[in-house]
């Protein structure tokens, strides 16, 4: 195991095992010990690097929920919130599209990683702009012409309309390397629709948000084994507060298509596909000099919540408690639906399939660590996302 391994952690995977044994989590939970005593100016550059993979997320979550706790003084501007966050999501949804889906699902001498490498090459969005640069449409085309082969907004009109069929009829229109990559990784598509009565939709209350910063505060545990209304949820771009893929049933194939037609609203211009008011964010203040915050990502929903030292000074206060509630806590809980679909797993099929089947559904839900798998008999790859 690596230094990075024993920082971020890893998931163990046990195909057929029972709940809770299918899936354990390697993660720790680091942020209330490094971030007590250390000054409000320094904490969200501290949580930045600690979570260093959504490290723009955490920043602004962060200065959020510091600035509610201070009653609002030094909040960030909501515009520059949603720009930097439509910003680093598209940008994290290319990333993953064009490295993770490639190495996870795609054929040897396919040429589909390599084929994957050059397209981002292309890519605007991760050249080098200044921040005040509008990249949007330079890479709508890009994205138009090297990944869609046809215009962003109708694709994405046909996504909403038909989901997964539309996906399936589109990946066998064209021939390019993401369609082609579609089409093989549904081979490996398994199990029921997600079922979203259990989507993490609790920022669409500030009722609910503040039972959730109770339950954070008190509950010993919670920030690594998180449970809404006694029950496990999971989150991501399909769990959205301004819910665009409500109603679409989503298979872990599926689930792919979500995070491509985020993608692809992200790039379009706020009055078509939401844009920059595509992901929603929102902070309140708590008791006691607290304050929580939430942003919507690239992985779902991300949740700071702190506690302050009383102002003596001109100067920043200190953190008295930091608390993080990250989308990977969610989707992978012991007993939570990935591990459920880990149990579910037909060990009696081939290895290949078994490997094909995880992978799907690593990608689907996109954790933020690596995984392994542990069964007698069984060597499969690992994602290297930290």
């Amino acid at each position: 195991m690596t230094h990075a391994d024993t920082l971020a952690g890893r998931l163990h995977l046990r195909p057929g095992a029972p709940l809770p044994l299918a899936l354990h989590s390697g993660r720790r939970d680091w942020a209330p010990g490094l971030a007590q005593g250390q000054s409000a100016a320094v904490l969200p550059g501290l949580l930045a690097s600690l979570f260093s993979l959504c490290g723009h997320a955490h920043r602004l979550c962060a200065q959020l929920a510091i600035a509610a706790a201070r009653g609002g003084q030094g909040a960030p501007d909501p515009l520059d919130v949603a720009r930097h966050l439509r910003r680093e999501s598209a940008q994290e949804h290319v990333r993953r599209i064009g490295l993770d889906w490639p190495r996870l699902l795609g054929r040897p001498g396919s040429g589909v990683e390599a084929a994957a490498l050059r397209s981002l090459r292309d890519c605007p969005l991760l050249g080098r702009l200044a921040p005040a640069d509008d990249p949007w449409p330079a890479t709508r085309a890009w994205l138009e012409s090297d990944w869609l082969h046809m215009p962003a907004a109708t694709w994405l009109r046909a996504w909403q309309a038909c989901g997964a069929d539309w996906l399936l009829d589109w990946s066998q229109r064209h021939h390019a390397w993401l369609p082609a990559w579609m089409r093989e990784a549904r081979r490996a598509d398994a199990g029921p629709a997600l079922d979203m009565t259990h989507a993490l939709l609790v920022h669409r209350c500030d009722e609910h948000m503040c039972q959730l910063a109770d339950a954070l505060a008190h509950r010993p545990g919670f920030a690594m084994a998180p449970q809404w209304n006694g029950a496990c949820a999971h989150t991501g771009p399909w769990a959205r507060r301004h819910g665009a893929d409500d109603g679409l049933p989503l298979t872990p194939w599926a689930l792919l298509g979500s995070r491509l037609a985020e993608l692809v609203r992200l790039c379009l211009p706020d009055d078509i596909g939401r844009g920059a008011r595509c992901l929603a964010h929102g902070a309140t203040a708590l008791p006691g000099r607290g304050g929580l915050a939430w942003v919507e990502m690239a992985r779902g929903l991300l949740v700071h919540q702190v506690e302050l030292d009383d102002e003596v000074t001109d100067a920043m206060p200190r953190v008295r408690s930091c608390r993080v509630l990250a989308p990977t806590e969610w989707n992978c809980h012991a007993r939570g639906h990935v591990a459920a679909r880990v149990a579910a797993m037909d060990t009696d099929q081939s290895q290949h399939m078994q490997t094909c089947q995880l992978n799907l559904l690593m990608a689907a839900f996109d954790p933020c660590v690596p995984f392994q798998v542990e069964a007698p008999g069984t060597v499969v790859g690992e994602v290297a996302h930290a």
